[in-house]
């Protein structure tokens, strides 16, 4: 029983990781930058606090055993493709801050949410051993990005003489409830569930819809996080993935299904950003030291999300 900072408790990944550790912990903390409109976990502490500010981040990481940074400014196709350097400055900003902030608070785990962005465009199953700095050229950007920071996180374990357990996590796409369903801002899961259910007639996909790419449901996403918070104790670099690759026209004719809207008309637009065409993960590392197995199929997590969308964002 440890005390925990969970960053970014507003947004996705942190709201459902926050759900998922509710009475695990003798302190739960967690920070929110601007909206105080979302839901609040019991038994979490939050704090409103600025990232980019130093002082803040150490307020946050007073009396602290664990971090788990979850916070970042994050998007869709769209905004990285038009307006990368969003990604760029204040990430960056806010990841340091943070890892300076835990290292001067005598914080004992630091673990970093990273991006599969940090892998270069091949055909195979990505390990953790394939980032060797070349990136997707869209995702040039935010792949450096994370990739900097990842390597500062493994100066805090390795390269210092008083050193602070960093662990990095590349996650597979995630989707499940509370993400971001806005259509400018979310990314292709969300994006796609508000047109279907919205019975957007046509319904207008960016691309070919032959992108190949790995999709995890966050309830699966959060299991392995947990594993790796409680289980792994020295620098390391884990894929947290599903390990199968789906297309998003699958994705779209499994929504498609799961709504009975089979009378809508798809329409590909070829013209509109997208991302990288192939991304594979091998998650052997993960089912090797964590026993990472995640147990929800595509079809199921469409199902639990798209419930979740009209339950609480469809008025």
């Amino acid at each position: 029983m440890q005390k925990i900072l969970v960053t970014g408790g507003s947004g996705f990944i942190g709201t459902n990781y926050l759900k998922s550790i509710e009475g695990k912990f003798t302190k739960i903390r967690s920070n929110y930058f601007q909206n105080d409109n979302f839901l609040k976990v019991n038994g979490v502490d939050y704090i409103k606090a600025d990232l980019e500010n130093v002082s803040d981040c150490k307020e946050l990481c007073e009396d602290i055993d664990i971090v788990v940074m979850c916070a970042a400014n994050t998007s869709g196709a769209a905004i990285i493709e038009k307006t990368p350097l969003v990604h760029l400055t204040p990430n960056i900003r806010m990841n340091l801050n943070m890892l300076e902030a835990a290292y001067e608070c005598g914080v004992k785990k630091f673990v970093f949410i990273s991006s599969n962005t940090v892998y270069p465009h091949v055909d195979y199953a990505v390990k953790e051993g394939d980032s060797k700095y070349s990136f997707f050229e869209k995702y040039h950007v935010v792949g450096w990005m994370k990739k900097f920071t990842e390597e500062v996180c493994e100066i805090y374990s390795k390269k210092i003489k008083k050193k602070m357990t960093t662990i990095v996590v590349r996650p597979g796409n995630l989707y499940g409830p509370y993400d971001k369903f806005d259509i400018e801002k979310s990314k292709v899961i969300a994006s796609l569930i508000r047109k279907v259910v919205e019975k957007q007639n046509p319904i207008n996909v960016w691309g070919d819809g032959k992108d190949f790419k790995d999709f995890l449901y966050i309830d699966d996403f959060v299991e392995g996080l947990n594993k790796v918070v409680f289980d792994i104790n020295k620098f390391e670099v884990i894929n947290l993935a599903s390990g199968k690759g789906i297309t998003i026209k699958e994705i779209l004719n499994l929504i498609i299904k799961l709504e009975k809207a089979e009378n809508l008309e798809v329409v590909y637009d070829k013209s509109k950003p997208t991302m990288i065409p192939k991304r594979l993960i091998n998650i052997s590392k993960a089912k090797e030291l964590l026993n990472f197995n995640p147990k929800t199929d595509m079809e199921d997590g469409l199902h639990k999300t798209i419930k979740w969308f009209k339950e609480n964002i469809v008025k």
